[in-house]
């Protein structure tokens, strides 16, 4: 499972480690020329889904050598793979728990901007003030 946080809370823990947030593995570029984050959520969500199916097989494989009843083995294997997946694949849910944090970010600041332009505030939509039909500048208005 992933542990909600937010944004705030994710970059004040990657203040605190010495060694920053961590690099992107597999030969990408750091710093600005790094792609957005936003494509690698759907990634990092998958492995991380896959490696704690992993874990659970792994277990649950290890006590049927071992002679346990498969759905023993499995049920034991759920209970222990929850949190030994916290400890073993960390690095691999704070980059999901970034990513996620990073998401609602930025869809709460394009829902923010959605809603001052449905208000009339937002300065990057200029549109003409709309007309009306009734009244027109020459007409006096009427009392």
């Amino acid at each position: 499972m992933v542990a909600s946080s937010t944004l705030a809370d994710v970059q004040q823990q990657q203040q605190e480690t010495p060694e920053g947030p961590e690099e992107p593995r597999g030969g990408e570029t750091s710093g600005a020329e790094r792609p957005p984050r936003g494509g690698n959520l759907a990634r990092d969500i998958t492995l991380y889904t896959v490696a704690r199916f992993g874990l659970l097989a792994v277990l649950a494989g290890v006590l049927v050598l071992f002679d346990v009843p498969l759905l023993v083995a499995l049920a034991v294997s759920v209970v222990v793979a929850m949190p030994l997946s916290l400890v073993v694949f960390s690095g691999l849910r704070r980059r999901v728990a970034t990513g996620m944090a990073e998401r609602a970010a930025e869809r709460a600041e394009r829902k923010e901007q959605l809603r001052a332009q449905l208000r009339g505030e937002a300065d990057s939509v200029e549109s003409d003030p709309p007309v009306d039909d009734e009244h027109s500048d020459s007409d006096p208005p009427r009392d």
